[in-house]
């Protein structure tokens, strides 16, 4: 199965092309429906698939969590994604997806293991409200297959916040603010993120404007960018810089950065990319499409310090 994933510099080829690879697998047959869905997650966030180690349990850990296994010297937790879920089912999960995302390893025990799916993020759609709400954000997007079946994208960072004590503590304060008067648009399809962010920016005292994946971030910036053509100023009198994620259903990161350095309305609006996939390889692929600066999620004191001196410098530049 490790066979499947392919490595960094042949995956390096998507970026900027709006296209991914996902890993898909299924959690087993549910006894109150009878169905056995599927489940995807980005092969970027995939270390390696192996059969469940034997795992050791320890006190006071998160209900969802089985144990911890030492692969190589790493201890890692594992995560039952099935009672996680939800699912109930006479199933067992005997396989486990080792995620690495945001500099922590995660096992995620599942039942089987199919294939790697390459698609266009365009054909990944954002879940329905009523059906996002109902999963606690669990879910960030959807995609339908061949034969009908949907595939449901997990949001690994939910799942980390959630259990593992992710989201990380953003302060009441800040010792240095921006100037005032600064406007930030950020995208990320992941609703715990964009609390995060948006508490983050609140913090620093920054208005903001957010958008739930690249292509909603797209449409609001041609809009902004219209109004101020219009008018006669420069898109940098409402907005200051843009921030996004890298991984969204219908436009990913990577093309959003590429669309925005490719408009010239844009000329001078630092864009920061902001993603879990904080390796130097992914860091080098979002500098690789235009990108200003490549800054890891949940880290939010970090994120601050970035955000301050990139809108600092804007001022001196204007």
């Amino acid at each position: 199965m490790a066979a499947f994933l392919q490595g960094i510099d042949a995956r390096a080829r998507l970026a900027g092309t709006n296209k991914l690879e996902i890993l898909m697998f299924t959690l087993g047959r549910d006894r109150t429906n009878g169905r056995r869905e599927t489940y995807g997650i980005n092969v970027f966030k995939v270390r390696e698939v192996i059969r469940a180690p034997e795992l050791t349990r320890a006190p006071d850990m998160p209900p969802a969590i089985d144990g911890m296994a030492s692969l190589r010297g790493l201890l890692v937790p594992v995560l039952n994604l099935v009672r996680y879920v939800g699912i109930q089912t006479d199933d067992v999960a005997p396989i486990m997806i080792l995620a690495e995302y945001n500099g922590q390893t995660l096992g995620l025990l599942v039942e089987t293991v199919e294939t790697i799916l390459r698609l266009d993020w365009s054909a990944m759609r954002a879940p329905p409200p009523m059906m996002a709400a109902h999963a606690g954000g669990l879910v960030t997007a959807v995609t339908e297959l061949a034969d009908n079946r949907l595939v449901m994208m997990i949001d690994v960072e939910s799942i980390l916040d959630q259990t593992l004590g992710g989201d990380a503590m953003v302060p009441e304060s800040l010792n240095e603010r921006p100037p005032a008067g600064r406007t930030i648009l950020f995208a990320d399809d992941s609703a715990v993120a964009r609390k995060q962010i948006a508490r983050t920016l609140d913090v620093m005292q920054v208005s903001h404007i957010d958008a739930v994946n690249g292509f909603h971030a797209w449409q609001q910036l041609k809009k902004i960018a219209d109004v101020a053509e219009s008018n006669g100023r420069p898109v940098s009198d409402t907005l200051q810089l843009i921030l996004t994620d890298v991984e969204m259903p219908e436009m990913d990161g990577y093309m959003l950065v590429k669309q925005i350095k490719a408009d010239a309305r844009f000329k001078g609006i630092p864009v920061v990319m902001h993603s879990s996939l904080s390796g130097e390889s992914n860091k080098s692929l979002g500098m690789s499409v235009g990108a200003d600066e490549y800054v890891p999620k949940f880290e939010p004191l970090r994120l601050a310090e970035t955000l301050t001196r990139l809108l600092r410098q804007e001022v001196v530049r204007t």
